[in-house]
């Protein structure tokens, strides 16, 4: 969303402009091109040279100063954003802008603007709690702004409470999600995503590489273009998608669980998780010890998600995944068709720079009506905005 996008980082007075630094090279590492207006109060905190080393543009202080020989820089500024974002935002630059106050570089570039803006509040609880201050944010909210709430924890003034800058990881989602096709608002997806455990004994577990990045990636994006999202991941490291309601689970039967729980409200339902095939026939009680030279397993069969959804789905959209170390596209294309499916995306797991625990992927769409088409390597948060792309064409001619 960011790529190839100029975005003014609007960077007001607080101790969360060292926060602001990162979030500039997020940006930049993104694909924007960010130029970076700071009020004269922030720069008592980081200087303007930090901001312009990182961003390889000059920054803009002096309300005065013109940014080219014959443009004004607040209007040039202001014309030229495809994006605003104000972080930290202190309880005084909001209510400047909420009161239609235009008195320094920021403020006025701002004012003059029909980019959207993204106001990151940053403040001490009790300011923040004031409600003269909250009837500030709820005008920006009424004019059309996007405003994300501060996080709670310590604050550096010594209170608790909320009021701390987020993130700037969380702060680049929600920029990316501004600036995001709504296509899918309205769209309710049911994803899965990530392993399934299944337990020999209490210390260990049959499981797969699956690192859930790649039905995160889709969870992401989907949020994003304002689909509500219900998301049944197996166990991972992965932090949940801003937006994205989890539903954690371990087992298959606890997704299979889960996802029937959330199936029927789903118009659309993805299967990227990797479940595991077949589960310990007897769980042992306790841990089980070494015993002579081996160990056999009697394993059965844990029940066939997909193929479940697929003999009930009805109206609703059905996508699959297909993970598979040979004969790629006959598996893909049988699968398709048995678990009776709209689409599925297959890729090959053998290759290094696709498939598990990487961020990559190579992935073909198989489609109901026989068509295929193949992707080349690519991030796997742009495969998402692919298979996004396709499940908004899908939702859309369902609906006429």
């Amino acid at each position: 969303m960011l790529q190839g996008k100029t975005v003014i980082l609007g960077v007001s007075g607080g101790i969360a402009v060292y926060k602001a630094v990162e979030l500039l090279r997020l940006l930049t590492k993104a694909g924007a091109q960010v130029h970076v207006v700071m009020t004269r109060n922030a720069q008592q905190f980081v200087t303007p040279l930090t901001f312009q080393t990182l961003s390889g543009n000059p920054v803009h202080t002096d309300l005065f100063s013109l940014y080219q020989e014959q443009e004004i820089g607040h209007i040039s500024l202001a014309d030229r954003a495809d994006l605003f974002i104000l972080a930290p935002a202190t309880a005084n630059l909001i209510g400047k802008i909420a009161q239609g106050l235009a008195d320094d570089l920021l403020s006025t570039s701002v004012m003059a603007t029909k980019a959207p803006v993204l106001a990151v509040p940053a403040m001490n609880t009790n300011m923040y709690e004031n409600p003269l201050y909250k009837r500030n944010e709820k005008i920006l909210l009424e004019h059309g702004y996007h405003v994300l709430e501060p996080a709670t924890g310590s604050l550096a003034c010594g209170w608790e409470g909320q009021g701390k800058l987020p993130d700037p990881e969380t702060i680049l989602e929600t920029a990316e999600a501004v600036l995001a096709p709504k296509d899918l608002l309205g769209c309710h997806i049911l994803l899965t995503a990530g392993p399934t455990r299944e337990e020999i004994d209490p210390v260990r577990y049959l499981t797969n590489h699956s690192s859930g990045k790649m039905g995160y990636a889709v969870a992401a994006v989907a949020a994003r273009r304002g689909a509500t999202v219900t998301l049944v991941s197996g166990p991972t490291n992965l932090t949940v998608p801003t937006g994205v309601k989890c539903v954690p689970v371990c087992s298959a039967r606890e997704m299979r669980a889960a996802v029937l729980e959330h199936a029927e409200s789903a118009e659309v339902i993805i299967k990227a998780a990797a479940v595991a095939d077949y589960r310990p026939a007897v769980r042992a009680e306790q841990k089980m010890k070494k015993t002579g030279d081996g160990l056999t397993l009697q394993l059965e069969k844990n029940p066939d998600i997909l193929s479940e959804l697929g003999a009930r789905k009805g109206d609703k959209i059905l996508i699959g995944f297909a993970a598979e170390t040979e004969r790629l596209l006959i598996h893909a294309a049988e699968k398709l068709k048995k678990k009776n499916l709209d689409m599925i995306v297959a890729n090959d797991v053998t290759r290094l720079d696709a498939g598990f625990n990487v961020d990559t992927n190579i992935v073909r769409f198989l489609y109901a009506d026989g068509r295929v088409e193949e992707l080349g390597l690519m991030s796997k948060m742009l495969v998402a905005e692919k298979l996004l792309d396709q499940v908004a064409r899908l939702w859309s001619a369902k609906r006429r």
